[in-house]
């Protein structure tokens, strides 16, 4: 009855402009947030523990990890319906899609593999073993070069798109959750919850540059669980989840440094920036709320309500 009704509300709210899609992983919904108005302006119905999420090229279809359903669901997104249900492998929590628009790369938890699915003929096209516990996604801008992080093995695995073979495993601090390749595919950034520190690779060499650790003044240095993150444009700041810290780490991408800490809600997980990046919002787990940043002040400025353990953030446009 509860997705009957939500499903109502979904076909009956009204066209708005662009949005932020947040999944709710024990309300197995998405709240969608009008960039606007800063308010939930529909609640959709998914599979069972959706995580992962991201849109098409062209935004007319999100592709859903539905965890605990075993598949990655594909959601019109302006009516809001589940067209299809992807094979995903088991336990799909996070994924890229390639350049080509076409090939969706997930993690597989349980199965400690990586599965390609052709998302046009709808089919398993590959699996490659990694590491234990594989969550972290992340493609080279060139598409040549996809990342899977395994959160028990410690380790970033470089997987050549082209022959379907890891070509080099970089060592990281204790449980990898995130991963992200520069704009100008020069560096891959690597955040290690448990190890509390962010690491930042050189795409050529694949050598480490550097190491980045974060201290905030009345926080238990345990607490500081670094999780997903986003680069301004310009490659010139990040900004950095930080968990259960309940704060929002801001670098300087050139230095390393970091230059400031944001207050937000409990466990903050994920993020994304509204699509001219003067905004950027935080999915806050614990708390079940959205903290929305103003990017140029570094400030909060409002939090939004939205399911229960909200997990995952995408932008529409």
């Amino acid at each position: 009855m509860k997705h009957l009704i939500l499903a109502a509300s979904v076909l009956a709210g009204p066209a708005f402009g662009a949005e932020i899609w947040v999944t709710n992983e024990k309300d197995d919904t998405i709240s969608v947030i009008d960039v606007d108005t800063l308010e939930v302006t529909r609640t959709i119905p998914t599979g069972e523990r959706p995580r992962g999420i991201t849109f098409s090229k062209d935004y007319s279809k999100v592709y859903i990890c539905a965890s605990d359903s075993n598949a990655v669901q594909v959601m019109d997104p302006v009516s809001g319906e589940i067209l299809y249900d992807l094979p995903s492998g088991a336990d799909p929590e996070q994924f890229v899609l390639h350049p080509d628009d076409r090939h969706l790369w997930i993690a597989n938890e349980d199965d400690a593999v990586t599965t390609v699915v052709d998302t046009v003929e709808r089919k398993v096209v590959a699996q490659i073993d990694v590491g234990i516990e594989p969550e972290g996604m992340a493609v080279s801008p060139d598409g040549k070069i996809v990342i899977t992080t395994s959160e028990t093995t410690n380790m970033a695995h470089w997987i050549d798109t082209s022959t379907l073979q890891i070509v080099a495993n970089s060592l990281v601090d204790a449980r990898p959750r995130h991963a992200e390749f520069t704009e100008d595919n020069k560096r891959l950034w690597v955040s290690s919850e448990i190890g509390g520190t962010v690491a930042v690779f050189d795409t050529a060499t694949k050598a480490e540059l550097a190491k980045i650790h974060f201290a905030i003044t009345g926080v238990n240095d345990d607490l500081i669980q670094p999780v997903g993150f986003e680069f301004t444009p310009d490659m010139k700041t990040a900004f950095v989840a930080l968990g259960p810290a309940n704060h929002v780490a801001v670098i300087n991408m050139d230095t390393y440094e970091v230059e400031d800490y944001i207050l937000v809600g409990r466990r903050v997980w994920h993020m994304a920036f509204s699509p001219d990046h003067s905004k950027l919002f935080t999915t806050n787990g614990v708390s079940g709320d959205v903290t929305v940043i103003d990017v140029a002040s570094r400030e909060p400025i409002k939090s939004i309500k939205v399911g229960r353990f909200p997990w995952g953030a995408a932008m529409r446009p």
